[in-house]
């Protein structure tokens, strides 16, 4: 298969960490230049602690990487994968520096994130145009994929299998996890509000292929100050509601996530199981995409659109539902920073 220009993947991801150690100094540089103080960061910390001090991110990317180069190795691709991360070892700037060691000039890049926002697109391309500077490496983004058939389609299943042991009339919650009303607003370009209308469409898909008769979309993980509006309703405060409303069954779907990340493991498994324990609703969670052989097939799809883009060819892109493919170049009021204009990578 014809992969030229591109002579490399990256993978694109957030990172965690991997000993009790890495715990507090990774939460630093997630929050950096947001003063929040140790104390806090501590305290945030213990959900790690909870699981050994480590977060499954990048244990979950290995696998990730290993399905991709076995999909690559047996459709004929010949390509490296290569994997840095924003917050945590490896490091972007320390990939891009092996990168160009290796002799790589034209990476395509994939990040770990399905929708459009400032935290979950543009600041990685700001976070890599910091990491390529001195490298001459040049990186070409390959698009977003809410809608790409190889994202919803294990959605589909893991729920399809959840709802099939669940009883009459269960509830499906999608969550993702929740960003302020601004960053929102700003998803897209201004006033667009992509990243909600994004998951509203997954949701929507997700349930109508699972056979789902009710559902809604939640969020989790809020952070910041009490004082800025994120978006909601808080997944706990959601589970109260439907509980009050007579509920007693809920699968809960993580459609915001493609791997098990510490907000699922610790927001859904934890914290949202109590809540529903609490008011006595039967609760089960579907899957994440993980390395399921679609999104890994999808990851090879997108080389490939890519790859035919960057020809000058016209390639037929994969997509479900009513909303067109994600522009292969973000427009230039996309997702803006919320602080200040940042220069990022295409």
């Amino acid at each position: 298969m014809d992969v030229r220009p591109f002579d490399a993947l990256l993978l694109v991801s957030f990172g965690g960490p991997e000993h009790p150690d890495d715990v507090v100094p990774f939460l630093e540089n997630v929050t950096a230049g947001r003063g929040i103080p140790r104390e806090r960061l501590e305290q945030v910390g213990e959900h790690y602690f909870r699981f050994g001090g480590r977060s499954p991110i990048n244990e979950l990317n290995r696998e990730l990487i290993d399905s991709i180069r076995k999909d690559f190795a047996e459709n004929g691709i010949d390509l490296p994968v290569y994997w840095g991360n924003r917050n945590w070892d490896p490091y972007l700037r320390d990939t891009m520096g092996q990168m160009s060691k290796d002799g790589i000039t034209n990476a395509a890049y994939f990040v770990t994130s399905a929708y459009s926002s400032y935290s979950g697109c543009r600041q990685y391309r700001e976070d890599l145009y910091d990491a390529r500077l001195g490298f001459d490496v040049e990186l070409t983004r390959l698009r977003l994929y809410f809608n790409h058939p190889g994202f919803v389609t294990p959605f589909v299943e893991a729920t399809s299998s959840e709802l099939a042991n669940a009883p009459a009339g269960t509830h499906v919650v999608f969550v993702t996890h929740s960003i302020p009303d601004a960053m929102d607003a700003a998803s897209g370009g201004p006033g667009r509000h992509a990243y909600r209308k994004q998951h509203e469409e997954v949701a929507a898909m997700v349930a109508e292929g699972a056979g789902a008769a009710r559902w809604s979309l939640a969020f989790c993980s809020r952070s910041g100050s009490p004082h800025m509006r994120w978006l909601e309703p808080d997944v706990n405060d959601h589970l109260h509601e439907l509980a009050s409303e007579g509920v007693e069954s809920v699968v809960v779907v993580p459609i915001g996530f493609v791997s098990d990340h510490m907000e699922v493991l610790y927001d859904l498994d934890v914290e949202a199981a109590a809540t529903a324990k609490k008011r006595g609703l039967r609760y089960e969670r579907a899957d994440t995409p993980g390395e399921h052989a679609r999104f890994t097939a999808m990851v090879r799809d997108l080389v490939l659109e890519r790859a035919s883009v960057e020809r000058g060819e016209q390639p037929e892109r994969a997509t479900v539902g009513g909303f067109p493919p994600n522009p292969d170049v973000c427009p230039a009021d996309c997702c803006v920073n919320p602080r200040s204009p940042l220069p990022t990578v295409p």
